[in-house]
């Protein structure tokens, strides 16, 4: 049995590009959790554009 496992989580978030303003887009999170249950540290952080490009969510500041 493995200790640390790499799971990846999808969910929506509200950014903000000074381009296009307020974005509604899905974030995908990867994780090292210790026995699948406990999240230990994020490792990646990233977003699907419309047109299919992965852009690093470091690009857009969070929305207040």
């Amino acid at each position: 049995m493995k200790l640390i496992k790499i799971k990846r989580k999808t969910r929506l978030e509200k950014r903000f590009t000074p381009k296009m303003g307020k974005l509604h887009t899905n974030v995908t999170y990867i994780q090292k959790r210790l026995f699948n249950i406990i999240p230990i540290e994020t490792v990646h952080k990233y977003r699907e554009t419309y047109y299919g490009e992965i852009k690093d969510c470091e690009d857009c500041v969070l929305s207040k």
